[in-house]
Parts: C-alpha cells; sequence; structure tokens
C-alpha cells in the first residue's frame, strides 16, 4: 500500500493562500529555495561527507533535485543552535559532528581502504550499518559512542527531510495551513482547504 499524497505543486499553491500564517509562509519558501547552499561551518571536503552520508541514509532517486539535508545541519551548526540536551555521553554537537563524520571515513577506510566518498553505494550502506550496529572500526570511536552519534544524525535528517513542503506533499500532510479554522478533526473528513488525495 503506498502513502496518500497530493498533486505536485498543492504545497506552492497552498502557500499563496490566506490559510497560511506569514511566519509559516516564509519559513517554508525559504526551505524551497534552490539557491546553491555554501557551507558556513563545515570545510567543503566535510560537507560533501555529509552530502554523502545524507544521500545513502535519505536516498531520493525520484528527485530531479534531491531535498538538501547536509545544508540544514551544516546552518544549524554554524548559528549554534541545538534542541537543547545532549546524552552525557555526547561532545557538543559541532565536536559530536567533526569526531563522527571523520569515524565514517576511519570506518570505510578501515573496512574497505578508500574514503567513504570513494566507496559504491552499496559499500557506503555497509559502513553506515556497522556504524549504526556500534561496530565500526576507528579511533573517532574512542572518543564518541557511535550508536548515540548514529542515532542523533538519523533524527536530525529525518527532522530535515519531513519539515520540507515537498516531502510534507508526499506523505499528505497540509499542517503548514495554520491559520485558525480547521473544522473536521476526524479521520478521513477532509477540509474544503484541502486538496483530494491522488490514488
Amino acid at each position: 500500500m503506498t502513502s496518500p499524497h497530493y498533486p505536485t505543486g498543492t504545497v506552492r499553491a497552498l502557500l499563496q493562500t490566506d490559510l497560511v500564517t506569514e511566519a509559516t509562509r516564509a519559513a517554508l519558501l525559504a526551505r524551497l529555495d534552490t539557491t546553491p547552499y555554501t557551507p558556513q561551518l563545515f570545510e567543503a571536503t566535510t560537507y560533501e561527507l555529509l552530502r554523502a552520508v545524507a544521500a545513502r541514509i535519505y536516498p531520493q532517486p525520484d528527485r530531479e533535485q534531491p531535498i538538501e539535508l547536509a545544508a540544514v545541519v551544516d546552518k544549524r551548526l554554524a548559528e549554534g543552535q541545538s534542541d537543547g540536551w545532549r546524552y552525557d555521553a555526547m561532545p557538543p554537537d559541532r565536536e559530536a559532528y567533526r569526531l563522527g563524520l571523520g569515524g565514517i571515513n576511519q570506518a570505510a577506510q578501515a573496512l574497505f581502504g578508500q574514503p567513504f566518498m570513494e566507496l559504491t553505494e552499496t559499500r557506503q550502506d555497509e559502513v553506515l550499518e556497522a556504524v549504526a550496529a556500534g561496530s565500526a572500526p576507528g579511533d573517532n570511536w574512542q572518543q564518541l559512542p557511535m550508536d548515540r552519534f548514529f542515532e542523533e544524525l538519523l533524527a536530525e535528517l529525518t527532522e530535515a527531510y519531513y519539515s520540507h513542503p515537498l516531502a510534507q506533499e508526499e506523505i499528505g500532510y497540509v499542517g503548514m495551513a495554520d491559520v485558525p479554522g480547521w473544522q473536521r478533526i476526524e479521520p478521513d473528513h477532509l477540509e474544503v482547504r484541502e486538496p483530494q488525495a491522488v490514488k
């Protein structure tokens, strides 16, 4: 069974209506901006490594232009933002990403004799599976619990993906129409403002 989704363009059409507050409209239009991103925190090679890791965790083969997830992480870290907590075994976020991305490269070298970026997608997946399982080799993992790092990385990339309007469109979410006035809150009862799902 496939997930319900709305016709392509639903989000953009909805953002032009008075059903979306100005603050939400501004945030979502910024996420739809496809201007190439220049890393603010990571060096170019580290940023490209993060992009490659994100592409394996959230592959987007059907998208002509994939949702850029690494940019969300880089921007957050550059601005010093956080969700206000971290595991006591984890260093601050910037250090965790420095060690974690370096650890992914160390694991790739140890397992396959090449940097992560030079591996096939299948081998990249094997490296990430080892990190997720807490069994990847590499000196950096002596300073960083790899299972916690992977958990945090996965959570951040998931949040970045599903906060993007096009991903929301795919899963049939129109909660960005946040002007008060929703009346039909029962399952399968659409508001007039909601487009019909594509079958």
